[in-house]
């Protein structure tokens, strides 16, 4: 199971919005990718603040608000 991958769900486990759940959207390089949750908007992020978990989600498309509503469905 690659832990790191496009459509995984992730917990933020620093920063300000340490404790949210969110999807992975982009991977940038071997140290950052590109994360959006339901209440953050998307941003940079570094794989060492995240605590991937079982779940994955399928990124049907580009725009946020789209993704938001899908992550929210999932965690349901």
């Amino acid at each position: 199971m690659p832990a790191i991958e496009v459509g995984r769900i992730c917990v933020k486990i620093a920063g300000r919005e340490a404790g949210e759940k969110c999807v992975i959207v982009e991977v940038i390089d071997d140290k950052f990718v590109e994360v959006v949750g339901t209440t953050m908007k998307n941003r940079k992020c570094n794989i060492k603040h995240l605590e991937p978990v079982e779940q994955t989600m399928e990124i049907k498309s580009e725009d946020v608000e789209e993704i938001k509503k899908e992550l929210e469905a999932a965690l349901a």
